[in-house]
């Protein structure tokens, strides 16, 4: 018999209603599932087994006395380590917060506590956002429940991996140049990144303040905009925060594509793009026009300029954002110094990564006196170049369809050599958090190793139901690319 870890978060919701099942039942074959699993993949850094039974059991006594709740109530999930929770450490998988506990919840934990969520823990990922691979992280490295040998992509790693390994229902990661939807797109399962501001940013540990963004990743298309439905409120506390929207999940997903038009970029799918994944795109096309979409090729103006600016802009805002990390306030402090001087170096240099040393000293060097204009204020400019590419061509179209990668999960070590090779993953997926709009990828198909390959829905600015609409409706069709042989 099929386990219920392996249902959508509508068939869980419906069974602890009916009374065919209770939220501890739930939680525990969830934590039976990380007992099982967890010690191969290693997604978790924190799994707070009494707190998510305590939940559980609050949750089935308002249950048994007929109260109405949340549908994600009693919902077991798990939560990205660099997201503040106070019953828990946040340790961004860095030994500068090792064993950190944060004095308040960040603003979407505070929207989970107020539906009823059961939080089974906390979720591994690259030191503090940055990295590709879950590679970075201090602790362990998080393995691809497809293929262990691979990597599950990052830094959203462990998100997408406990949701994969069906080790939680749905979790929550961050995206700030890909990394919900590049991970998504390695294990086979759905993440969505919201326009700039539209969930909480509020407890968030900044890596790149203009770029991060919270998103919710899950099994299905409909799960995962329950989630956003549910953290999709405006939070005084941060002052990106947009607006709040009264709308249903049924209206998130009702609008067909039947109509609608869709771009394709055709300089996304030229050199450097693995052979499977352009044929799964292009399968994709195919399925939108049978639908009833019409799909029109187009020049995406400025791909090959958007990702030398996103990495000056991110590793420019990393190292204002991380000079707080000095020893003196609060995370790891060096044993051994004599000056204030040699406080800072030796708890710097002791206390993070190589990959977060490398983007400091390279936001630094980037707004340094001299390279100032050179460098940072021309990364500017091209921020503002392709916001406005984006905003020309949905003035004509209502989505963008794109891939979400170069290539399906690589093996462990593959890149983690060549840090500027790493970085040329991200090309298709910085643009949209430059640009700050909402984007989706869902699994389409499995290139010839069995791996699976995503596709990225992107939409305009605070138009999250387009792309959540059609990718329900592929989803729906069922019609997955999978390659020959």
């Amino acid at each position: 018999m099929k386990s219920i870890v392996y249902e959508t978060i509508t068939k869980q919701a419906a069974l602890l209603r009916s009374g065919e099942m209770t939220s501890e039942a739930l939680t525990l074959a969830y934590l039976e599932e990380i007992e099982r699993q967890e010690k191969e993949i290693d997604a978790f850094l924190y799994i707070d087994k009494e707190g998510a039974l305590k939940k559980a059991r609050e949750v089935d006594a308002k249950l048994s006395r007929g109260e109405s709740c949340h549908p994600l109530a009693g919902i077991p999930m798990a939560i990205k380590d660099n997201i503040c929770t106070t019953d828990m450490p946040t340790t961004c998988a860095s030994k500068m917060l090792e064993g950190y506990r944060s004095p308040f919840d960040a603003g979407v934990v505070n929207c989970l506590r107020e539906v009823d969520a059961v939080i089974l823990g906390k979720l591994n990922m690259d030191e503090f956002a940055m990295g590709a691979s879950t590679e970075n992280s201090y602790f362990k490295k998080t393995k691809n429940p497809v293929d262990l040998e691979r990597v599950p992509g990052g830094s959203s790693g462990g998100s997408a991996a406990a949701v994969a390994a069906h080790m939680a229902a749905y979790t929550l990661g961050s995206d700030t140049g890909g990394s919900i939807r590049q991970p998504a797109s390695f294990c086979g399962i759905v993440g969505l990144k919201p326009t700039y501001g539209r969930l909480s940013r509020n407890g968030l540990i900044a890596f790149a303040s203009s770029l991060d963004q919270i998103g919710p990743m899950g099994k299905t298309v409909s799960d995962v905009a329950m989630v956003y439905k549910a953290l999709a409120k405006h939070d005084e506390k941060d002052s990106t925060s947009g607006e709040s929207e009264s709308f249903t999940v049924e209206q998130l997903l009702d609008k067909s594509v039947k109509g609608m038009k869709v771009a394709l970029p055709m300089n996304f799918l030229s050199e450097g793009l693995d052979a499977g994944v352009k044929e799964t795109v292009l399968h994709a096309a195919k399925v939108f026009e049978s639908l009833g979409a019409s799909i029109e090729t187009v020049d995406f103006n400025g791909i090959d300029a958007a990702l030398p600016a996103y990495y000056l802009l991110s590793s420019a805002e990393a190292s204002s954002n991380l000079a707080r990390f000095d020893g003196v306030k609060y995370g790891y402090r060096t044993e051994t110094f004599t000056t204030l001087e040699e406080l800072y170096k030796k708890t710097r240099g002791e206390g993070f990564g190589s990959e977060v040393k490398r983007r400091i000293l390279l936001g630094t060097y980037a707004l340094s006196s001299g390279y100032y204009d050179a460098y940072y204020q021309k990364a500017l400019k091209i921020r503002t170049m392709i916001a406005k590419t984006y905003d020309a061509l949905f003035e004509k179209y209502d989505f963008i369809l794109s891939p979400v990668a170069p290539s399906t999960a690589y093996r462990f070590g593959e890149h983690s050599k060549n840090p500027v090779e790493m970085y040329l993953g991200d090309i298709y997926t910085v643009p949209i958090n430059i640009a700050g709009l909402p984007a989706i990828s869902i699994n389409a198909g499995y290139d010839r190793q069995h791996l699976p390959v995503g596709i990225q829905l992107i939409g305009k600015a605070y138009d999250e139901r387009t792309i959540l609409s059609a990718a329900n409706a592929f989803e729906a069709s069922k019609k997955i690319w999978r390659a020959e042989q």
